[in-house]
């Protein structure tokens, strides 16, 4: 491999993520850091006294966001930001998240290693809540950030046990003081797994993430009737399984027909009272589409709805879909995409372009910051689960173009 001396610490990276990996571990090998528990404040702490051995000035806004800034030689400078987050799955894996985090910390390492000082000062982000898998928001810490949520409503939300998105920033003291809201930054770039196989299957060590799929979320709700399984007859039932099992068919369907850039998925389903022997009378489960091109998603957002009522109405079981959002496609920025570019040339390293399949914090820090992605690939594109998988080499050279990118960034000539 050619390129720059400058050298991130390869060994001090994994040896950091495992340590992060720590806590919070599962016995079969991942991590579950759910977003604003105990195991969350741990895993804060550990990053912010990181941070402060560096010399770091951290700080934290209202929804919890942790931003651990570096001083440049011009303070008129626009900082360039950098990161991801650091909770998990309730069955995550050690590097969703966790490596663009860790790695971001290793860049400070290395500058401060190398006695550099940037011309624009740099900051190094913990987004809150990147999986909404506790509140049922994704993308909480960075949308509430870039003012796609309310913080009042944000505030509101509501784990399974009741408690709320308040409540927890408090009990676990990320309750910051500043404003979660956009402030001036000239770029922010985001390194994370990919999620998905295409790396790998194609052999390339780092993914360039030209943008983000559209996206469309529900949450439905099938109300039927609870009948005894042995004596309601076909012509008596109001079964809200059956009807929420053919919202599923249609919801593959309506995926196949488009391909293999479609995505349609229901990976959440909940019968409510279940009993082995009674007809289901209500189900709740949700639907989400993804797509590279926005008109695609503007098409099944249209069209879905009155699809899954007509079958929700066939069945005489009434149908209450609530759409979440619906998100265009988000092109990264083409000089901080070109950055990357320039950045694993350099390096020598093999790469693709690539569309991110995942949704990620940078979706929406790119509404208000010139932003691009790195790829890294995982093993057999498994994300979501404890047996994610990566190796060391893949997340030094991951971490390496973020630091070159970052230091082109920086030092640009205004």
């Amino acid at each position: 491999m050619s390129g720059s001396n400058q050298r991130i610490d390869g060994k001090r990276l994994w040896d950091s993520l495992m340590a992060m990996a720590e806590i919070g571990a599962t016995p079969k090998g991942g991590v579950r850091r759910l977003t604003l528990t105990d195991v969350d404040k741990r895993g804060r702490d550990q990053f912010r006294t990181w941070c402060e051995a560096l010399g770091l000035q951290v700080r934290v806004d209202a929804i919890g966001n942790m931003f651990a800034r570096r001083e440049g030689r011009d303070p008129s400078r626009l900082p360039v930001l950098f990161g991801s987050h650091l909770d998990s799955q309730p069955t995550g894996g050690k590097f969703d998240g966790a490596l663009g985090v860790i790695a971001g910390l290793e860049v400070m390492r290395t500058l401060n290693d190398l006695n550099i000082a940037t011309e624009a000062p740099i900051e190094l982000v913990n987004w809150t809540d990147e999986e909404g898998s506790r509140f049922g928001h994704s993308l909480m810490g960075s949308g509430t950030w870039a003012g796609i949520y309310g913080l009042d409503k944000t505030y509101a939300l509501k784990d399974a046990e009741g408690v709320t998105v308040g409540e927890a920033l408090e009990g676990i003291g990320y309750k910051g003081e500043h404003a979660a809201k956009p402030f001036p930054a000239d770029a922010y770039f985001e390194l994370h797994i990919e999620q998905g196989p295409i790396l790998e299957r194609e052999g390339k060590e780092v993914g360039i993430v030209t943008g983000a799929q559209a996206q469309v979320w529900y949450d439905a709700v099938v109300t039927g009737q609870d009948a005894h399984a042995g004596t309601t007859p076909p012509s008596a039932r109001k079964d809200a399984l059956l009807t929420a099992a053919r919202i599923i068919d249609l919801v593959d369907k309506l995926m196949r027909e488009r391909g293999d850039d479609g995505r349609g998925t229901v990976g959440w389903l909940q019968v409510v009272n279940a009993s082995r022997n009674v007809v289901p009378g209500e189900v709740r489960f949700s639907i989400e589409f993804r797509h590279p091109e926005t008109a695609v998603i503007e098409e099944l957002a249209a069209g879905f709805p009155a699809m899954a009522e007509a079958i929700a109405t066939a069945n005489r079981t009434p149908l209450e879909l609530t759409q979440l959002f619906k998100i265009p496609h988000q092109p990264f920025d083409p000089g901080c995409v070109d950055l990357v570019r320039q950045a694993a040339a350099r390096l020598g390293y093999s790469t693709r372009e690539i569309i991110s399949g995942a949704g990620h914090d940078a979706v929406y820090v790119a509404r208000s910051v010139p932003t691009a992605m790195i790829f890294t690939p995982c093993k057999d594109g498994l994300s979501h689960n404890e047996a994610e998988s990566i190796q060391p080499e893949e997340a030094e050279a991951g971490a390496q173009v973020l630091f070159q990118a970052i230091l082109a960034r920086a030092n640009r000539t205004l």
